[in-house]
């Protein structure tokens, strides 16, 4: 025998599985319990992303629709940014106009505002408005 194998200390008592039929039983741990929190947990983060997403997603197509029917509406002016600007309906046009609809016979469809990036806030919608009956 050589010294190495005589200083070397048994290999099998630093391995992380039993080596030998004398070695005690591997018990494997419970991991039920961990499994089920992480799982609940990670449901309800991944809910609540998909409930924003969506939100999101809503909010985007509105304001696409909004900014598609100013942009197809009639209008005889460059409007400036900031400003407000009412949308009405006038003879079966939608019509963009600087006329309050304090001021004006025909019924607002909303407030608008331009906004830097060339698109369109809606600063106040009246609740009489069917939106999807709008957009359509």
């Amino acid at each position: 025998m050589d010294t190495e194998t005589l200083s070397m200390p048994n290999q099998g008592a630093f391995m992380p599985y039993p080596v030998s039929t004398l070695s005690p039983k591997i018990i494997p741990n419970d991991l039920t319990n961990f499994k089920s929190r992480g799982i609940s947990k990670v449901e309800r983060e991944l809910e609540q992303k998909l409930i924003e997403m969506r939100e999101q997603y809503i909010r985007t197509i509105e304001q696409f629709n909004w900014n598609k029917l100013l942009y197809e509406a009639d209008l005889n002016f460059e409007p400036v940014i900031g400003q407000l600007y009412y949308l009405y309906k006038i003879r079966g046009q939608h019509t963009l106009s600087m006329i309050p609809p304090e001021e004006w016979i025909y019924p607002s469809l909303g407030t608008f505002r331009l906004n830097a990036d060339q698109q369109w806030d809606p600063i106040s919608i009246p609740d009489s408005i069917d939106r999807e009956q709008l957009f359509a």
